[in-house]
């Protein structure tokens, strides 16, 4: 089994490639769309709320790295990309350029996270 740390490396840098280049730094202009597609936000709060987005991410990320509850760091992850997921594919499936590639590429990586937050939880994992 590779060391927690490379695990934990590599899950808390998804969220934070997520959250901070992609939607805190507009890095991805065309989650902006995603998020405009959902009934409930307009063009000025779709901004904000892909901020709030990127925040969580940034959050998720360094709650992975600190190793603190993570079967419940799991459950958080999986409940924001699950959520996430559903209504990109709801509201804006159009605009995903390949949603069954997105939901194959998610599953591997939420696989990683529950991975990484078994072998967190258990003693002396990190050598």
């Amino acid at each position: 089994m590779p060391p927690l740390l490379l695990g934990q490396l590599a899950v808390a840098g998804v969220w934070l490639y997520e959250g901070l280049w992609c939607k805190l730094l507009g890095g991805v202009p065309a989650q902006v769309d995603v998020v405009e597609a959902v009934p409930l936000f307009g063009p000025t709060s779709a901004v904000w709320v892909l901020r709030a987005l990127g925040v969580a991410e940034c959050g998720l990320a360094v709650w992975v790295l600190s190793g603190w509850h993570p079967f419940l760091a799991a459950a958080a992850q999986t409940g924001l990309l699950v959520g996430m997921n559903a209504g990109g594919l709801l509201w804006a499936r159009r605009i995903i350029p390949d949603p069954a590639g997105m939901i194959v590429k998610n599953f591997a990586f939420l696989v990683l996270a529950w991975v990484v937050a078994a072998q967190a939880a258990v003693p002396n994992a990190a050598g």
